[in-house]
């Protein structure tokens, strides 16, 4: 293996998890003849007209169970393929079709950038600015760093919308808004407030707020994402982009998520179930572990450092935690390597420099969801650096 790959977000660490622990308890069957219309059965009583009324129900079911977010019924539920198409159609929805000038979109640095495989796209990269540019919006456009952008006068700034990750992709980090005024919309990009990686600390209760199975259970390959959103006529707007786009939302997909969703819930509500089938349980043992090997790994040498995590109050654990997040933010304290991503590719090893993030390119984001076989290999290369 010439290149071990560690820049990529591929969730395949839980896979042992849902073979072993779940099994067939976590099985999907779905007969010929189901789900073949463009409509969900209970299409009349939602915004979102495709939204499966078993994963509206599974959705709302795990955030009562972890705590993370509000989701009672007077929220809105949309349904998305992936949490990147729910983001497009939030800025569609929050951008007015009549402005003069089209809407700034700002995030702040380091902000989220994922690599794909390299032939998908000759950058194989998605991130906030080319996601947001992608289809050359009139509406909408990428405005850069939200610290930046804090510093523009008010007067000057006009309208703008501001991605709120948190934790953040890639250093780990909660966050709350940075800009300060009165002309911005708010998304919440909670893909990774789940127990595993992050105390939960609050429940959320923001005016949009996305999230994917992609990182809350590992089922990537589902293409799911829900957006829980208070104001009617905004999910309304969203639902109206994702029609034009894609006339809907896989069925399949969305039973198999409520499927999946339901086997987390129904674990914890079984009394003899053991904390080995509970997979917030198992993920955050697995995600302690790694950071754990990580951290013995490099410190030993001092080459390189990694970011400090405050121990916090878990509402959902009952007890006192750290952070353990799905991706590594580490920095190159070698004076002699200017260049992170370059040094540790020359060693076998993949990342994804800072400079994808809008910072330093002596950062590097190392994806830590990797089956263990990779993982441990990674670990033996970074132990001899």
């Amino acid at each position: 293996m010439d290149g071990f790959r560690k820049h990529s977000g591929d969730p395949k660490m839980f896979e042992a998890f849902w073979r072993d622990a779940v099994g067939k308890r976590g099985d999907t069957l779905i007969p010929g003849w189901q789900a073949m219309s463009y409509f969900s059965t209970n299409a009349a009583g939602t915004v979102c007209w495709f939204l499966e009324p078993s994963l509206e129900q599974e959705v709302r079911r795990l955030h009562r169970l972890v705590g993370n977010a509000e989701a009672a019924a007077e929220r809105h539920v949309v349904v998305g393929t992936g949490s990147t198409q729910l983001f497009q159609a939030a800025l569609y929805a929050l951008s007015p079709s009549d402005a003069p000038h089209p809407v700034s979109v700002v995030s702040a640095a380091p902000f989220y950038s994922v690599s794909l495989p390299p032939s998908s796209s000759p950058c194989s990269l998605l991130s906030y600015p080319l996601v947001t540019d992608y289809l050359k919006s009139g509406i909408y456009k990428w405005a850069g760093d939200a610290y930046a952008f804090n510093e523009i006068p008010r007067h000057e700034r006009g309208p703008y919308i501001e991605l709120v990750t948190s934790p953040n992709n890639p250093d780990g980090f909660k966050r709350e808004q940075v800009v300060d005024g009165n002309d911005g919309k708010l998304v919440y990009d909670l893909a990774y407030y789940w127990p595993q990686y992050s105390p939960i600390t609050s429940s959320i209760d923001a005016d949009i707020m996305l999230f994917t199975t992609s990182k809350s259970t590992g089922h990537a390959g589902t293409r799911i994402g829900w957006a829980l959103v208070k104001d009617k006529e905004v999910a309304r707007k969203m639902t109206k982009f994702i029609e034009l786009n894609t006339i809907g939302v896989s069925k399949d997909s969305q039973i198999r998520t409520a499927k999946i969703l339901g086997a987390i819930s129904d674990a914890y509500e079984r009394e003899a179930a053991p904390e080995s089938e509970k997979f917030f349980h198992y993920s955050r043992d697995l995600m302690r572990q790694r950071w754990k090997s990580l951290r013995d790994a490099i410190e030993f040498r001092g080459r390189f450092s990694l970011p400090e995590f405050p121990t916090e109050f878990c509402n959902f654990f009952g007890e006192e935690g750290s952070s353990y997040p799905a991706f590594a933010w580490a920095k190159c304290e070698a004076e002699e390597v200017d260049d992170c991503a370059a040094y540790l590719k020359a060693n076998g090893i993949l990342t994804r420099s800072g400079k994808h993030f809008g910072v330093d390119p002596k950062y590097v984001r190392i994806s830590m969801m990797d089956r263990d076989d990779a993982f441990n290999l990674f670990i033996e290369r970074m132990s001899k650096l």
